[in-house]
């Protein structure tokens, strides 16, 4: 008997295998690969369930996740219907650019938190997305809520996928984590990236692709004295690769540019670019108090000076559908308050 032949029986509150043949030796790990995947019980959650007693080996109950198993064992796992979780559904507006039963893309606001924290207790897009999916959501790990599968800053508008099933937040994670996800954001950057400058060249980490492309390659861990700030480090974090490309100039002044990430990390794209000495416009945290240079006009500097966020939009996202495999793309013009800066630029 295969794992792929494995008889089931999956009912709304018991799910119930035999273990196949050349098991592995823990019984964490044949569950991951017995467990058949229209159960979408990921190993973080079966591990869970075994330490919390929810599985029964022929018939005894097993705690320790590295028990050994044999083909042939009958194995029980007791489920919970998806428990309603405490925080509050809110009506608020959302701008939905794709829905179906598995999945859902919203294209963020600038000013709009993602999910509740201390701070932030309400009025975030997961009050907003309980309100609208309701009961389309199946559960996340045992919990009536959307699942989070990438975030965007607070202050950073644009495009993201939230799962509404456990089987896609698995499938969209594994995406997101393998990097095979496709996300490209639009910045305005004080100063212009370019290959000539010898100083860019000089920066640690800094490097150029074909193209003018702009490769950052750090670690990137936080602060040392400011825990509400990442920091880019050589000897310690996690890796951190972020490519950008100068789409229009404004003299040397400033440009648009367009950023895509190899990794994601907690503000990577700010981060790197403060690195490189081209901090994007309007970034409170890692923008320093820098000003437009007199070589922009009047009207452009007070643009660029009074710009009230970090002037970074998730443009593109692209991903392959946890049901069928199919691509979808998608595209988020640029907020009105950063088409107005790049008015005021180019004029």
């Amino acid at each position: 008997m295969s794992p792929s032949s494995i008889g089931v029986f999956v009912s709304t509150e018991t799910l119930t295998l035999c273990i196949g043949e050349h098991p592995p030796a823990r019984l964490d790990k044949a569950l991951a690969r017995d467990v058949p995947e229209q159960a979408s019980l990921s190993r973080t959650r079966l591990s869970r369930l075994i330490a919390e007693g929810r599985v029964r080996c022929n018939g005894a109950v097993v705690t320790d996740a590295k028990a050994r198993v044999a083909e042939g064992d009958e194995i029980e796992i007791t489920l919970e219907q998806a428990a309603e979780v405490e925080t509050v559904a809110q009506e608020i507006p959302l701008d939905v650019v794709y829905e179906d039963a598995q999945l859902i893309v919203i294209n963020k606001p600038a000013g709009m938190v993602v999910h509740p924290a201390p701070g932030s207790p309400d009025g975030t897009l997961v009050n907003a997305l309980l309100h609208h999916c309701g009961d389309s959501l199946s559960g996340i790990g045992g919990e009536k809520r959307p699942g989070i599968v990438h975030r965007i800053d607070k202050e950073t508008s644009g495009l993201l996928v939230v799962a509404k099933s456990d089987k896609a937040h698995h499938a969209l994670a594994a995406q997101f984590e393998k990097h095979t996800a496709e996300r490209a954001y639009l910045a305005v950057c004080h100063g212009v990236p370019d290959g000539s400058d010898p100083r860019l060249r000089g920066v640690k980490g800094a490097s150029f692709e074909p193209g003018g492309v702009l490769k950052l390659t750090t670690q990137l861990g936080r602060h040392r004295t400011d825990r509400q700030k990442q920091a880019v480090s050589f000897d310690g974090g996690r890796h951190a690769v972020t490519r950008a490309r100068v789409l229009e100039p404004f003299g040397d002044a400033a440009a648009l540019i367009e950023c895509r990430l190899e990794t994601g990390r907690t503000h990577q794209i700010r981060v790197h670019m403060a690195h490189a000495g081209h901090a994007l416009v309007g970034d409170p945290v890692y923008g320093g108090r820098r000003k437009a240079g007199k070589a922009l006009s009047e009207g452009a500097a007070a643009a660029v000076n009074g710009f009230a966020r970090q002037a970074l939009h998730a443009a593109v996202l692209g991903f392959a559908h946890p049901d069928d495999g199919r691509m979808l793309r998608f595209e988020a013009p640029l907020p009105e308050d950063m088409q107005e800066l790049l008015a005021a630029l180019r004029a």
